[in-house]
């Protein structure tokens, strides 16, 4: 390989060529050459009339062939300024997962990577393999919704990863290809301009710090930021040069090339003569002129240092380095280290006199111009960027080498949405149970698993060329399932005895107003109760053991409850009620009363007798009563003995004196006919012979006898 280097600056407002000649690590600029575009071909770093930029190009070419011999290969960089970068982010359930590990995050970064993807897609009528992604960096964690510094080991209900993200169109480096290629060139290595700058300026072993690295051009300024052995971030604001010259340019009338030469002069001379555009000729203090530029220099400051705090996610840097001809603005540095809040001596210019390994020909004359396309040169030798192909679920993908490439660019460059990473979550059900809200989730999903080369991989894995992935698809989770018996658990039921007869008294269950069983499935919005049924009467009726009901009568047409007939129970020896609430081992006994009879409901309900008469039968007082009232048990005359059933009716009247008589003596004594012996009898009153019919007075003496039977001789 030559040891000589051609190397392409292709900038807004001109086009630099540079040879170089490498001697072990020390670079010697032999010659360098500057043209300015002959229209506006260049727009934010995207070639907008190819056929002028490669006309640049072939005449920075002829004249360099004139000196140095044919050239047919150059080194270029595509411009920071076409960068575009972008803020994604992206959330994700992890209710089901215990534990949250680096690959999850890897995963959930890529998404968010994504995300900011399709935000720049959705911004203009681009496909997915529009940009390639040259670089991201986490802004911040959130677990819950809540700011958390690592998510490793986290779990809780969602977890959260915002990004911010930069990525080249891939129109730009196709334009930069077509160009050189009417100019007769071919590309022997890309770059990016900011790395270009980095690879000059800040070597990998500084790149621990947090530095910003800001190359100010004349449309833009590009930032790129160290931190942690990396280059985290790349950003591009449209001010830049330009703003201050045209400030100079409007306030004192002045074409706008006199105008950069009077800006350019500023920091090295006291005074600037200028000629306005209508001729006349000034001398002006240069302290005068940049009071009046001052706010342009101003708002390139404020833009410059919005910028770097939002790609150093919200923070100022250790220190900034500034490159490029817009640096020489006078008190640039000292505004963007005010607006950083660092000590002046920590922003800085950095010119040629910071590369240690650099060395000019005598008439090149060193700049902070020139750090760019000398870092183009030495980054294109230093670190190339080139194309590798690789393999990703039988696609062939072709990938630029803008930085270590990971499985991870390979699968947003096939267009992999972070969907096939993830399965997704089975649909939850919400249920009311007893009055409370309960949710059942659905079952995880299970994550893809990546195959590099057929080992397992993981998504910050490096690649290669001809490396070989493949994704096995997620598995979505299972939609929620759950009976009865999977929310209450298996509740043993309780176990009491109603006359000696065991019985399980087992939660009764209520789904959507039915009973069901332990063992029925729920669905999502059932509402769903459950509760031992304890009541000894509810009991006795799902038992069916019968009971008598409270045994009740119509009595002259009122309802009357007798409780001295109504079934009884017990506990042990303590008489309960029907209400009373069941206990596991309670053992209930049920004692039903006799039927009562007539004679019983009277005295009960105190209906009085009159007495007629009292008298002796065969020397044995006997009171002879008559009922004040006659009784109708159901529409039928009824004596004293009858039976009475619940809701029997009964009705009482007054009765009419009635005269009593020897027979009525037997309804109240118990009296037996003797059973042999004996041929007649005779009824004495007082003595006196009568008949059963014969009506009997207060204290008569009543009699009964009999006479022997003949016996026949």
């Amino acid at each position: 390989m030559s040891n000589h280097l051609f190397a392409l600056d292709i900038g807004t407002r001109s086009v630099v060529g540079i040879i170089l000649k490498e001697n072990n690590e020390v670079y010697h600029v032999e010659d360098l050459v500057t043209i300015e575009h002959k229209e506006r071909s260049m727009i934010d770093g995207q070639i907008h009339n190819i056929l002028s930029v490669a006309n640049v190009i072939s005449e920075i070419k002829s004249t360099l062939e004139e000196r140095h011999g044919p050239l047919n290969r150059v080194s270029v960089a595509a411009a920071g300024r076409a960068l575009k970068t972008t803020e994604g982010s992206m959330t994700i359930d992890i209710s089901e997962k215990s534990l949250f590990s680096t690959e999850d995050i890897n995963r959930l970064e890529l998404a968010a990577v994504q995300q900011a993807q399709q935000s720049l897609l959705s911004s203009s009528a681009t496909t997915d393999d529009y940009y390639y992604c040259v670089g991201y960096s986490v802004l911040h964690y959130k677990l819950d919704g809540d700011d958390i510094g690592s998510l490793i080991d986290q779990s809780g209900r969602s977890a959260t990863a915002s990004v911010i993200a930069t990525f080249l169109p891939r129109v730009v480096v196709e334009s930069l290809l077509s160009a050189l290629k009417r100019a007769d060139l071919e590309m022997e290595a890309l770059t990016l301009e900011p790395i270009a700058a980095i690879n000059v300026l800040i070597p990998p072993s500084m790149r621990r710090l947090n530095v910003a690295l800001v190359d100010i051009g004349a449309g833009t300024s590009d930032i790129a930021i160290t931190d942690n052995n990396t280059v985290i971030a790349y950003g591009m604001v449209p001010v830049a040069g330009d703003e201050v010259t045209e400030a100079l340019s409007n306030h004192y009338l002045l074409d706008f090339p006199i105008a950069e030469l009077a800006k350019r002069s500023l920091s090295s001379e006291d005074s600037i003569q200028i000629v306005d555009i209508l001729g006349f000729e000034q001398t002006i203090p240069s302290d005068e002129v940049i009071s009046f530029i001052q706010p342009a220099i101003d708002k390139l400051a404020t833009s410059i240092s919005q910028e770097i705090r939002k790609l150093n996610n919200g923070r100022s840097p250790q220190a900034v380095m500034v490159v490029g001809g817009g640096s020489l603005t006078p008190g640039l540095t000292k505004e963007i280290s005010a607006r950083l809040e660092l000590p002046e001596n920590r922003v800085g210019i950095r010119g040629l006199e910071a590369l240690s390994n650099v060395t000019l020909s005598e008439e090149i004359v060193s700049s902070p111009a020139l750090v760019t396309p000398i870092g183009i040169a030495i980054a294109a030798r230093r670190a190339p960027i080139h194309y590798m192909t690789v393999m990703v679920n039988d696609k062939t993908i072709r990938l630029f080498e803008l930085k270590e490439m990971t499985v991870g660019d390979a699968l947003l460059a096939t267009n992999i949405k972070a969907k096939q990473l993830y399965g997704k979550p089975g649909l939850g059900m919400s249920i009311t149970l007893n009055g409370d809200r309960v949710i059942i989730p659905g079952e995880h999903g299970h994550s893809s698993v990546i195959l590099l080369n057929g080992k397992i991989a993981s998504t910050k894995d490096f690649i290669k060329n001809g490396d070989i992935i493949s994704l096995e698809p997620s598995i979505d989770g299972r939609n929620a399932t759950a009976t009865i018996k999977d929310l209450i658990g298996d509740i043993q039921p309780i176990h009491i005895t109603i006359n000696e007869k065991p019985v399980a008294i087992k939660p009764e269950i209520i789904v959507n107003g039915l009973l069901a069983t332990s063992d029925h499935a729920v669905v999502d919005r059932d509402e769903i109760s459950f509760t031992f049924q304890t009541n000894l009467q509810a009991i006795l009726t799902n038992e069916a053991i019968e009971t008598e009901q409270p045994f009740e009568l119509f009595i002259n047409n009122q309802r009357i409850r007798m409780k001295e007939f109504t079934p009884r129970f017990m506990l042990g020896n303590k008489p309960i009620l029907p209400s009373y609430q069941l206990k596991d081992g309670d053992a209930i006994r049920i004692i039903q009363p006799k039927l009562p009879s007539v004679e019983e409901v009277i005295q009960i309900i105190g209906k009085s007798h009159r007495t007629i008469v009292s008298v002796t039968f065969n020397g044995v007082p006997v009171d002879l009563h008559s009922s004040s009232f006659t009784i109708l048990l159901n529409g039928q005359t009824s004596d004293h003995t009858t039976i009475i059933k619940p809701g029997d009716v009964i009705t009482f009247s007054e009765a009419a004196y009635k005269q009593a008589v020897f027979s009525d003596v037997f309804k109240y004594i118990e009296y037996t006919l003797p059973q042999a012996g004996t041929s007649s009898y005779q009824l004495l009153r007082n003595g006196e012979t009568i008949g059963f019919n014969d009506p009997i007075y207060e204290n008569d003496a009543l009699e009964i006898t009999f006479s022997p039977k003949k016996v026949d001789s």
